[in-house]
This record gives structure tokens, sequence and C-alpha cells, in this order.
């Protein structure tokens, strides 16, 4: 049984990790939240402009608290800036989603045995290096499983010959091929 982490043994957050990335969404987050803010004060604004004496006269036996005359405007602000969080979040995660689904596309068909699959993304794609580093494992594995293959044709042939010397070098060279896989 292993004994509990406590909060001293985590590691600190890393925010130097992909710092390019992290910008970029931090800047898309803070579009968002400074759009809505923006139209939240609009509708505030254009409340505030009209024009209340008369209708304050009017209505001053209705309304008792300053909240009462503001609810409408808060209400439509909230409003206001949740339809637009919500378009903002349906379209900004496009840059992201589009690029991890094509990655998974190309893992899945890496992980069905597939070494020559390779994950294209445009160079403005926001997971292109992800992509690259995809790419460049599945070459260094793909060049391993030739060199395994090379070998085991090459011990095939030395059996069929009957080289007892040589199949023995042959297998020993596969095993450290194969070694070199971590499994």
């Amino acid at each position: 049984m292993e004994p509990k982490s406590s909060f001293k043994d985590r590691k600190k957050l890393n925010l130097t990790v992909k710092r390019e990335f992290q910008q970029w969404m931090l800047k898309q987050v803070l579009l968002a939240v400074v759009v809505s803010s923006v139209v939240a004060a609009i509708i505030l604004y254009f409340y505030a402009r009209q024009e209340v004496m008369s209708s304050f006269f009017d209505a001053h036996v209705k309304i008792r608290r300053v909240s009462d005359l503001l609810l409408p405007v808060v209400i439509a602000g909230s409003a206001a800036s949740l339809i637009v969080g919500v378009l903002l979040s349906v379209f900004l995660p496009q840059k992201i989603a589009g690029p991890i689904y094509r990655i998974e596309q190309g893992l899945e068909k890496i992980g069905n045995g597939d070494l020559t699959a390779t994950v294209n993304l445009r160079d403005e794609d926001t997971l292109k290096d992800l992509a690259d580093n995809v790419n460049h494992a599945t070459a260094s594995l793909r060049r391993q499983v030739h060199e395994a293959k090379a070998g085991c044709m090459e011990l095939e042939k030395a059996v069929l010959a009957g080289d007892s010397a040589k199949t023995t070098e042959l297998l020993q060279l596969q095993k450290q091929l194969i070694a070199k896989l971590i499994t």
C-alpha cells in the first residue's frame, strides 16, 4: 500500500511548459471576457442614459430600492454576456478541436499498426508541434521495426543455410533490437 501523497509532495504548477500555447489560450479567454464585459457595459450605458425624471416620479411608489431599478439592467447585461460567452465558446475551441481530432485519427491508425500514417496539420494550427512529435515518434518506431524485420529475414536465411554460428550471432542481434523496445 502506497502512502498518501501530501500537498507538499506535489510538484509546483509549471507555467513555462508550451508558453506559446498558454499565451494563445490566455488571449482567447481574455478576449471572451473583454467582449462580454463590453457588451454588458454598453447595455448598462444605454439603460442609464434613458430619461427617468417623469417615469421616476410616477413610479416612486413602486420602486422601494435602487436594486428594483437596476434589476432589469443587470439581467439584460448578464443575458447579453451569457449569449456572447456561449457564441465565443462555440467558435473559439475549433482552433483546438480540429487539430486534436486529426491527431486522434492519426494515432488510431498508428495504434492499429499502420506505421506509415502521419498526422498532417496546417502550419498555423495551434498543435502543430504536437503533431510533429507524433510523426517523429512514429518514424522512429517504423525505423526500429524495419531493422527488426531485416534482422529476421537474415536470421531466416542463416537458419535455412544451416549456418549455426551466423544464426547465433543474428539471434543475439535480434534480441538486442527487441530489447530497445520497452514494453
